[in-house]
């Protein structure tokens, strides 16, 4: 049963966070081979209940097959559409350091949708350089550049201190769509999404769990001490 648009407008944030995770699993096992998968199957492979996998997919409209589940493929076009991931996104990368570097390059763009149109860094240094075949321009090219091929999704990735100013650039050219992976908090006008990647954040939380992992088998070292 294909997505009515009318219901992916309704989908709750929380659900459209969980998408991508589904997309991505029904995509591995579409490349292993596998033409269907219950609902038990794909929740255990993503890391939620089952009911919850139900729930969110019945907001796409679908609901499987009792007793066959899901048809793979069908369930990953659904997902894709419902994310608008069946369309063209043009994006541009502002900051070309090593992180802007890496995110022009990364193939995975081409494949789920997505279409690099513009670089853009200040540093005299970058300029004319190709990054998978885009030059990279100065910022202030970017009213230019959004004429002969507009943005949809702009991609911050400079120092904290000039995120603001390349946010306000982006915004002033009609992109309402952010990715910020610079470490600050965004001021935008209402109606502009912004995404904020913050990998030291994500970082420190990683550090939280391996410390209290640590001190778990500390305590179990220690525990198994006393009782001898």
């Amino acid at each position: 049963m294909s997505a009515d648009p009318n219901l992916r407008r309704e989908i709750p944030d929380a659900t459209v966070a969980r998408l991508p995770e589904y997309l991505r699993t029904l995509s591995r096992l579409a490349e292993d081979g596998v033409l269907s998968v219950s609902s038990e199957e794909l929740a255990a492979a993503v890391g939620v209940r089952s009911a919850q996998l139900r729930k969110d997919l019945s907001h796409l409209g679908s609901y499987g097959v009792r007793g066959v589940g899901y048809e793979v493929e069908t369930l990953a076009l659904e997902i894709s559409r419902a994310l608008g991931l069946t369309e063209d996104w043009p994006v541009a990368i502002v900051g070309m350091g090593n992180l802007g570097h890496a995110l022009a390059s990364y193939s995975g763009f081409v494949t789920k949708g997505f279409r690099i149109v513009g670089l853009f860094d200040d540093d005299p240094a970058l300029a004319g350089q190709h990054v998978v075949g885009v030059p990279i321009r100065p910022l202030a090219d970017l009213p230019a550049c959004q004429v002969a091929d507009p943005v949809s999704i702009g991609v911050i990735a400079t120092p904290a201190r000039a995120a603001q100013a390349v946010c306000d650039s982006l915004v002033a050219v009609g992109v309402t769509s952010i990715l910020n992976f610079a470490p600050a908090v965004l001021t935008v006008p209402e109606g502009v999404d912004v995404r904020r990647v913050d990998l030291s954040t994500e970082l420190q939380i990683l550090a939280f769990h391996a410390q209290r992992k640590s001190l778990a088998a500390g305590d179990g070292d220690l525990r198994s001490v006393v009782s001898q």
